[in-house]
């Protein structure tokens, strides 16, 4: 058995434990001289207070989230070997479940790596390391990618803001092959480009696959207006599928630029244009001209960043469906998306129904989903399950 340091719980949290969870509190842990002299990210046994061993995690007492559980079996050993398991694993459902090698490889707490996302683009890899935990087995972690994946590029954005609650610094690396510039996406059967370097996230949402062709179904024939349309899955999607025109709406010019250039990869440029502007912006113009279109794609930024601001969050969301439902033309279609984990997906139909009513108008919700299976939700962390989307015919 390693010999990890011990790690007590109070009494009465290892029930919770025991029930799936696998996150423990700062308050949850007898935070005794020992404990304080444990270095953030170092593997820990966690045992609960009958000293009951109930396995191994990553621990930081600087963290609100201070223990993180990487396996219930307390004989593990945390190593390149065993790392190389956890990738394999995933590896393997993802090859089950895409055709392509373009998905998210690991989706943290969901896949056993707490703390780490990894989004697979062909034979370039690009992590985030997000807890201290993470951070602490970087190294290993890319031995074992190695192994599991053998990718030309490893890319490393850890630049997030969680990052910073676990008290480590924001960089950018490029620890393994080189990077030359944007890089090509396959997804829906089209090709669009990503900047693993300065685009959001890991320069590409694959979460949104499965919805970009639902959308898509109401575009043939159509003028689409995509709103937030960041580096063009939802704008390429549509135009592909027949749209008469695709209006792409992004304040990022880069995101535009690669937008554009996705459109031109796939034969579709002349029916797309892109406009530099705030997208609520836009709308409240385009619906003062009495502008309308087909379908209407809203898919924004998260507007919860926190519990504190769900209140004016959730105004925001019914703003944007209000803007957005004023402008799909009669018998048209919108959809509309919230990524903000904090919005429940009863709160968040909630404001697009009020939305609705805002603008007067009514319709029917024909698909209700989330991310798509390469991010899957640890069943016990319902923050892993944050994407909400809804297709709906407006009347």
């Amino acid at each position: 058995m390693p010999a990890y340091p011990e790690l007590r719980l109070k009494p009465h949290v290892h029930k919770r434990v025991l029930h799936g969870s696998p996150w423990i509190y700062s308050n949850e842990i007898e935070m005794d001289g020992a404990a304080r002299s444990i270095e953030p990210g170092e593997i820990v046994r966690l045992m609960g207070a009958d000293g009951h061993a109930l396995g191994v995690a990553m621990f930081n007492r600087h963290s609100l989230i201070a223990a993180r559980i990487i396996s219930r079996d307390p004989k593990v050993r945390v190593d390149v070997a065993y790392l190389t398991k956890v990738l394999n694993r995933a590896l393997q459902i993802r090859e089950r479940l895409f055709d392509a090698p373009y998905y998210r490889l690991i989706h943290a707490e969901a896949d056993g790596l707490p703390g780490v996302i990894i989004d697979r683009f062909g034979d370039v890899l690009v992590a985030q390391l997000n807890s201290a935990g993470a951070d602490r087995f970087g190294s290993q972690l890319l031995e074992a990618l190695a192994q599991a994946v053998a990718p030309t590029t490893v890319v490393l954005r850890n630049d997030t803001p969680a990052r910073q609650t676990e008290g480590l610094a924001s960089l950018f690396e490029v620890p393994v092959g080189q990077l030359t510039g944007p890089i090509e996406v396959l997804e829906n059967g089209a090709r669009y480009f990503a900047d693993l370097e300065s685009g959001q996230k890991t320069g590409w949402f694959y979460d949104q696959r499965i919805n970009r062709s639902w959308a898509a179904k109401f575009a043939k024939g159509h003028r689409v207006l995509d709103c937030y349309s960041f580096s063009g899955g939802f704008t390429v999607q549509s135009a592909l599928a027949g749209a008469q025109e695709v209006i792409a709406i992004d304040r990022s010019q880069t995101a535009l630029d690669l937008a554009a250039k996705a459109a031109a990869a796939n034969g579709v440029a002349d029916s797309c244009r892109f406009v530099k502007r705030e997208a609520l912006t836009q709308m409240a113009d385009l619906a003062k001209e009495k502008e309308n279109f087909g379908l209407v794609i809203a898919d924004p930024p998260a507007f919860v960043k926190s519990k504190k601001n769900l209140a004016q969050g959730l105004k925001g969301y019914r703003k944007v469906a209000r803007l957005a439902a004023s402008l799909v033309a009669p018998e048209g279609a919108l959809f509309i998306a919230s990524c903000s984990h904090h919005a429940d997906p009863v709160s968040f139909a909630e404001q697009v129904k009020r939305g609705l009513n805002d603008a007067g108008r009514e319709g029917r919700i024909l698909y209700s989903g989330g991310a798509g299976p390469d991010h899957p939700v640890h069943p016990a962390l319902p923050e892993t399950s944050y994407l909400k989307a809804m297709l709906l015919a407006l009347n």
